[in-house]
């Protein structure tokens, strides 16, 4: 391709509203531009290096066996409604109306509109296990899309489904899917780290995030140094630690009876360690939470709506209550903090004041971190002789002694797990990065072939219902990732198999001497099947080698009359520069290029 065929469209400086790398440098470089809030056009060079991310992830899929299909972006409202969807998936999710008043959805994610497509084909077990996925375009209306087309409105997802017969074959599926992503991540250059992760609003079991370390990640990823423990901090789990009294000593269990204490305006813990002169860990704080879709059976808050409860959660003091594990705990579809007028409602004091003897109303969810109820139904102790919230305003209870004044509906790990706290696998210290999220795995069992009366025949001619797995990979976020990844205060410095062009071919001017040697090198490097452009603008050099560098080309070749018969040869990510006769250079640049791409596809 030739410059001037082309649309080269670089800007000196970004919008204000660009504060990642990645988004800055696709404005800067021409690769997009901004059509609405969250709502972004691909230029021909972003086209270019997406296509080669959509061809790479074709390439491993079917590489793996999966067979592509292609479903319409807007589906059927009812499809939503019979899997229980329609309901619980909140604003993110586009409904839409035909002329006929007819309910529509514009495609968020895709597991009823795949389970359905197989349900009507699906009779015996011998079709199974039906792996299937589709690379379509999504909507989720973003409350705060930022960062590009990193967190956009409408993007391209890769969605792919397994539909298995037993947890065996499940198992082997994930597998296959795991070992894909490693291959196509690798192929991108990007260095992923695979972390276990929640289900979220998809529902299932077992699950598995593909990140990227960024400094302005949406995910905590909580890793050990030493076992390779990894994962997003709405899944991990940490090994319990012994809560101390304020003189680093065990606690004691309380012999004394409870005690009322006045103390006016001591909400926060840190007020409540000046007050009381003891550690947060000998306090228990309780919060009381709004849950929906709950898919347990708890009891019913009086007064609550359909399709909303409130429980109460006790946790140490010195500990966070992680709503995305209470969400998960509780099978619901998502838990908030109560607004204060529920809290008054349903624990008598306000927030601060809260405390687990005097709930009675709701359901008490008490963390691990307090006690643990055993197979037996009895409760291992963790904190003792406890102050917590006397349920009045401004009134605390002394000597609470969990198991003796109060027990809890159930016990669960509904803690946020951080930096120093300890790996559950090895016992060393955790550290913490951020992260963003390239592609999610999970196992997703029944929760849509059950609710959507998916059946086959089993070896017996019974019929079973078979479980699924779910797959996906954000394209648009993976191209934004790899220039995150691999930029410098010039530009992007793309990997050899995603680039847009691999090679430029920069004529000082595009006349006589210099145009006949840069003639010569594309036709030869085009011929040998490598990407090249040849930058044949009416433009001042200067311009044209930041645009290079902006652009990002992973080789650049200098076409000037001082040098003549060499030319210029550059690599993107190396400072160094060499002449190099016209007649060898583009044999040596096929060679780099091959090298590039046999160490990516290794």
């Amino acid at each position: 391709m030739k410059a001037s065929q082309t649309i080269i469209s670089t800007l000196r400086d970004a919008p204000s509203d660009a504060v990642i790398a990645s988004h800055k440098l696709m404005i800067r470089a021409g690769l997009i531009r901004k059509l609405g809030n969250g709502l972004y056009t691909y230029l021909p060079f972003g086209l270019r290096a997406f296509r080669k991310v959509e061809n790479i992830i074709r390439e491993e899929l079917d590489n793996a066996g999966f067979s592509e299909i292609k479903p319409t972006v807007v589906v059927p409202g009812d499809l939503w409604k019979e899997s229980g969807r329609w309901e619980t998936m909140g604003n993110e999710m586009l409904r839409v109306k035909t002329r006929g008043g007819q309910d529509m959805v514009v495609s968020p994610t895709a597991e009823e509109a795949f389970t359905a497509l197989f349900r009507d084909n699906l009779t015996s077990y011998k079709q199974l296990p039906i792996i299937a996925y589709q690379i379509n375009t999504k909507y989720r209306d973003e409350i705060r899309p930022r960062y590009g087309v990193m967190r956009g409105r409408e993007f391209v997802m890769m969605d792919g489904y397994s539909f298995d017969a037993d947890q065996k074959s499940l198992d082997e599926s994930y597998n296959k899917w795991a070992k894909a992503y490693r291959r196509l991540f690798k192929r991108m250059g990007i260095n992923t780290i695979p972390v276990r992760a929640d289900t979220g609003a998809m529902g299932g079991s077992g699950s598995e995030e593909f990140m990227v370390e960024s400094e302005i990640g949406d995910n905590t990823l909580i890793l050990c140094p030493k076992c390779g423990y990894a994962a997003n901090v709405e899944k991990a789990s940490c090994a319990l630690d012994e809560a101390k009294d304020i003189n680093g000593n065990p606690q004691q269990p309380a012999t004394a009876a409870i005690e009322k204490v006045s103390c006016p305006g001591v909400e926060s813990i840190a007020q409540m360690e000046a007050f009381f002169k003891m550690s947060a860990q000998q306090f228990i704080k309780v919060l009381i939470y709004k849950v929906y879709n709950c898919g347990i059976d708890l009891p019913k808050a009086p007064g609550s709506k359909n399709g909303e409860n409130f429980v109460a959660v006790a946790i140490r003091g010195d500990l966070d209550v992680n709503e995305t594990k209470l969400a998960a705990v509780l099978k619901a579809s998502g838990a908030e903090l109560a607004e204060e007028s529920d809290v008054v409602t349903y624990s008598g004091a306000p927030h601060g004041f809260v405390g687990p003897v005097n709930v009675t109303k709701i359901a008490l969810v008490a963390d691990l971190s307090v006690m643990i109820k055993k197979e037996d139904g009895t409760f291992d102790v963790c904190v003792h002789d406890a102050v917590t919230g006397g349920g009045e305003k401004d009134v605390d209870f002394k000597h609470v002694e969990p198991g003796r004044d109060f027990t809890p509906f159930m016990t669960a790990d509904v803690r946020t797990v951080k930096a120093g706290d300890i790996c559950p696998e090895c016992g060393s210290e955790f550290y913490t990065k951020k992260g963003n999220e390239l592609g999610h795995i999970f196992k997703l069992g029944d929760k849509y072939t059950k609710s959507m009366h998916v059946t086959f025949l089993d070896e017996n001619g019974k019929n079973q219902t078979p479980i699924m797995g779910c797959y996906g990979i954000g394209l648009d976020r993976t191209l934004a990732s790899i220039i995150e990844e691999h930029h410098d205060d010039d530009g992007i410095i793309w990997t050899m198999s995603t680039a847009p062009y691999q090679v430029v071919i920069v004529p000082v001017k595009y006349d006589g001497a210099m145009k006949e040697a840069a003639d010569t090198i594309y036709n030869e490097l085009t011929a040998m099947g490598v990407d090249v452009l040849l930058d044949d603008r009416n433009e001042r050099p200067g311009v044209k080698f930041k645009d290079a560098d902006l652009i990002g080309y992973p080789i650049r070749i200098v076409v000037g009359d001082k040098n003549l018969p060499n030319v210029e040869l550059k690599e993107r990510a190396s400072k160094e520069t060499t002449l190099v006769p016209v007649a060898d250079v583009a044999k040596q640049v096929h060679g780099i290029v091959n090298k590039a791409m046999a160490e990516l596809n290794s």
